[in-house]
């Protein structure tokens, strides 16, 4: 395990894919990057939802704009994956209701 940012942020292979997270949380900084900049949460309302300490979550931003590249990247690929796996198994509700609404 390797603890990056102080206290705040931990990768652990193994735990979250080894993406770095809230250390002792299952939070990804990518979680709380997400939630900041595209969902418009203020870090203090992050940090009260899921019971963070603010300096973990002020943390976690810290460590997104050091490294956004990669973990912009990342989410990409993760949005890619689940839109290929979405085409190629499609949802057997959505094609019952589709055939309901056809007929």
């Amino acid at each position: 395990m390797a603890i990056v940012n102080l206290e705040h942020i931990e990768v652990t292979p193994g735990v979250c894919g080894g993406r770095p997270r809230i250390a002792g949380h299952r939070i990804t900084v990518a979680d709380i990057a997400v939630m900041y900049t595209k969902m418009g949460y203020s870090l203090e309302e992050i940090a009260g939802k899921y019971d963070l300490p603010l300096a973990s979550v002020y943390a976690a931003m810290a460590y997104y704009f050091e490294h956004r590249e990669e973990i912009d990247r990342r989410l990409r690929e993760d949005a890619e994956f689940v839109e290929v796996f979405k085409q190629q198994h499609p949802s057997k509700l959505q094609t019952k209701l589709q055939k309901m609404r056809n007929e």
